[in-house]
């Protein structure tokens, strides 16, 4: 039996928005449908950030220590951090994951050694803040960064997340459009979405073990 050899479907933001309408019972017919829209689809991104539904966006990134110096500003992307060790002459040493309380609570944070915890300041522009301060600046540390899934902008731009979470994201689109412009749909519309997002929040959890572990080559000590 012949197939098609082909593994490369993938929908563009206007077809998302144009399958989302029509499990609505509605077509797209203004600018405007497309603008509310696609506002719905960055917000459905932000709803999944919330709920944990992105471990395909996690980046291992590096900071540079600089001694004396206890606050890194990070990239603007950065939803959270999973997991942080700092490298000193080729071995690694794993870092514990302070509260705000606990941070706020540490008496003297000017004292100096090697980094041992660390809190991250969940602001605009995320901060972490580590303790003791970095007493020199050779050591750099290792984090595993949970970042924003990229935006909905361009309408004939793909969307940023693996095919097994296709279907996910355009039953979340129905229903949050629904929401707006089909009132009588809306519980159909958000019992498939829920169905859909469990069966895309297990994936997800199952391959994050695999997906959060660090991949160095060198020795750890907690």
């Amino acid at each position: 039996m012949a197939t098609s050899g082909s593994k490369d479907f993938e929908l563009d933001v206007a077809e998302y928005v144009e399958e989302a309408f029509e499990r609505c019972g509605l077509e797209v017919r203004t600018g405007y449908d497309l603008k509310s829209a696609k506002r719905s689809l960055n917000l459905l991104l932000a709803d999944w950030a919330n709920r944990g539904l992105n471990q395909w966006t996690i980046k291992q990134r590096t900071v540079a220590m600089v001694a004396g110096t206890g606050n890194y500003a990070l990239g603007s992307d950065v939803i959270d951090i999973l997991s942080v060790v700092v490298q000193r002459n080729g071995t690694d040493y794993s870092l514990l994951r302070m509260s705000r309380d606990g941070f706020l609570t540490i008496p003297s944070k000017t004292t100096q050694g090697r980094v041992n915890q660390f809190f991250l300041d969940r602001q605009v522009t995320p901060n972490l803040k580590l303790w003791p301060v970095p007493d020199n600046s050779t050591d750099v540390v290792y984090y595993e960064a949970l970042t924003r899934i990229d935006d909905a902008d361009i309408y004939t731009n793909t969307m940023d997340l693996p095919f097994r979470f296709y279907p996910c994201l355009a039953a979340g689109l129905a229903y949050y459009i629904a929401l707006k412009r089909a009132p009588n749909r809306v519980q159909l519309l958000k019992g498939l979405y829920e169905e859909e997002f469990e069966r895309a929040a297990t994936e997800d959890r199952d391959r994050a073990s695999f997906n959060v572990a660090p991949n160095f080559n060198y020795s750890r000590i907690g």
